[in-house]
């Protein structure tokens, strides 16, 4: 079956697309990545995805319809450019709410309105079922990583938010956010008018500053333990008090470099993974990546760039994969539900 996997992630670096082509073997899944592309966002909608939590319920609603017609839009112009026909779409959206504590979760994008704009069956709305479950509704990647990446100990993604999934000694999938990674290093390059720092130039310049680095490391969610899960609210009301906007930038990278390196190899180490492979942006985080196999022996394995940049695309797209052949694609040994389930609204054009 071929799939297209789309994924907004909370660093709002863009919308990835990836067309992947699903089977099976002998030895379980089987995946190809045919197509993929980031298609970055316009000044006009990283200003309207940053600004939602202010907005009434019908703005709120519209905006919701209108990027769905936007993601429609971006589809059918790449499929048209691979010249293919896509089976089906897994759409996650962009997470604006996310309080599964509150019973809820919500992913910006209209999946109707996907499906009816391009004629092709669509899946989104992931999380919803598993938060009724009582579950946190994420993260659902590491299904994938244990169906698709099974030959590493764990997979680890450094993206807005930086999560680990692996399996324990009965063999179940163990998954958590473990700190904020590239959302709260590109809120500061943007200080400098910069996207991101590219390869942590600008963080390896700087001196860390000591007690911010000891409040940063003292939040009470490292300690939590079992399923849990990070979003940007807890971003802005834990992480970005903290900063001091009079600053230097630099100082404030180094700061935050060190922060999440030694909160991810302190985890590394504590479950002493052997080897771990490491996806998302934060990837190409030269700097980060050094700082991290600083402080722990694990080995910290860097796949080829498309698997870097599209292996959430991909994974979601295998959601879909899953969730259209009626297969379990949310485990509650990761989330903390009352079970396991297969998630996602379907949209038959």
């Amino acid at each position: 079956m071929l799939v297209l996997g789309l994924m907004s992630g909370t660093s709002l670096d863009g919308l990835d697309l990836a067309l992947c082509e699903f089977g099976t073997d002998e030895s379980g899944y089987s995946y190809k990545i045919l197509a993929a592309k980031t298609v970055e966002y316009s000044a006009i909608w990283k200003k309207r995805l940053t600004g939602l939590k202010q907005v009434h319920a019908e703005e709120y609603f519209a905006l919701h319809a209108a990027y769905g017609r936007y993601m429609a839009e971006e589809i059918i112009l790449f499929l048209k450019a691979a010249d293919v026909k896509a089976g089906l779409i897994a759409s996650h959206g962009h997470t604006v709410f996310h309080q599964p504590n509150q019973g809820f979760t919500t992913q910006l994008g209209c999946g109707a309105t996907i499906a009816a704009h391009t004629g092709i069956p669509t899946v989104c709305d992931f999380r919803s079922l598993d938060v009724g479950l009582n579950g946190q509704g994420a993260p659902l990647v590491p299904v994938g990583d244990k169906l698709l990446f099974g030959e590493y100990e764990a997979c680890l993604n450094i993206g807005g938010i930086a999560n680990i999934s692996y399996d324990d000694a009965r063999g179940q999938r163990i998954a958590y956010d473990i700190c904020e990674a590239n959302m709260l290093l590109n809120y500061l390059a943007e200080f400098s008018d910069k996207p991101f720092d590219k390869g942590g130039e600008m963080a390896r310049s700087g001196k860390i500053d000591l007690e911010l680095l000891d409040k940063l490391d003292r939040q009470e969610y490292y300690s939590k333990k079992g399923a849990k899960s990070l979003g940007r609210e807890w971003f802005e009301e834990y992480i970005e008090k903290l900063i001091d906007k009079k600053g230097k930038v630099i100082d404030l990278l180094a700061t935050s470099v060190e922060h999440i390196s030694g909160i991810i190899a302190s985890e590394l180490n504590a479950l002493k993974i052997k080897n771990v492979l490491v996806t998302g942006g934060g990837a190409f985080n030269t700097f980060l990546i050094e700082q991290i196999r600083s402080k722990t022996k694990c080995q910290v394995i860097l796949p080829n760039e498309k698997i870097i940049n599209f292996k959430e695309a991909l994974i979601f797209a295998f959601l879909g994969y899953l969730r259209v052949n009626q297969k379990i694609n949310t485990l509650c040994s990761v989330t903390g539900a009352s079970r396991d389930s297969i998630g996602g609204a379907v949209y038959i054009a």
